[in-house]
C-alpha cells in the first residue's frame, strides 16, 4: 500500500513510483482528464499539475474565464464545479524524474472506478504519452476512446498559453454538456 506521499524505489534506470494521489471526481462529472503520472513536484505538493511552471491550471481557469486557482482546494473546486474528473493513466511505473519519455513497466490505474461512479461522456489525455498509454492499457477494457490534448508541461514550450486554451476548448464544451 502506498503512503500518502507515494512510494518509490530508486534504481540505476529510474525510480519505481506508485501513484500517491486519489482521483478527483464526484457523481456530477462529465469528463475525465488523465495525465500520465504525477511529477516529483506534484507528489511533493500532493496535487495534480503541482509544478508552478505547468500551465494546466492557467488553461483550465482560462476556459471558464476564472481566476487561476491558488490552492489545492481551489483547484479541486474548479474541477468539480465544471464537471471535470481528474486522475492519471498510470498506477505505477519506473520513471526518471518527470520525463514521460523514460517510462518503463507501466501499470494502469483502474479508471472503471471513476467511469462507474460518474456519467463520464468523454475522456481526455494530456500529452502524447498519456494518450498512447491510455489507448494501449485502458481503452481496450473500458471501451471508451480518448481525445489526446497537448501537454501543458513546461517541456512543451512550442505551444503558447493561448494555443493551449484553444486546443483544450473541446474539454470545456464536453464538460459543459454542449
Amino acid at each position: 500500500m502506498a503512503s500518502s506521499a507515494g512510494s518509490s524505489l530508486a534504481n540505476h534506470a529510474g525510480t519505481r513510483v506508485i501513484h500517491p494521489l486519489e482521483p478527483i471526481f464526484d457523481g456530477g462529472c462529465r469528463v475525465l482528464v488523465l495525465g500520465t503520472m504525477p511529477s516529483p513536484k506534484s507528489r511533493e505538493v500532493r496535487f495534480y499539475y503541482g509544478n508552478p511552471q505547468n500551465r494546466f491550471w492557467r488553461v483550465m481557469a482560462s476556459l471558464w474565464q476564472e481566476p487561476v486557482p491558488a490552492t489545492n482546494d481551489e483547484r479541486r473546486d474548479l474541477c468539480l464545479r465544471h464537471h471535470v474528473a481528474l486522475w492519471d493513466v498510470l498506477a505505477s511505473c519506473t520513471i526518471v524524474g518527470a520525463s514521460d519519455a523514460s517510462i518503463r513497466d507501466p501499470v494502469p490505474n483502474d479508471v472503471a472506478r471513476v467511469l462507474s461512479a460518474a456519467p463520464i461522456t468523454h475522456v481526455f489525455c494530456t500529452g502524447g504519452t498519456a494518450t498512447r498509454l491510455y489507448r494501449r492499457l485502458i481503452e481496450p477494457a473500458s471501451g471508451m476512446p480518448c481525445t489526446g490534448l497537448p501537454s501543458t508541461s513546461p517541456a512543451n514550450a512550442r505551444m503558447r498559453l493561448g494555443d493551449l486554451v484553444v486546443a483544450y476548448e473541446p474539454l470545456r464544451r464536453a464538460a459543459d454538456g454542449e
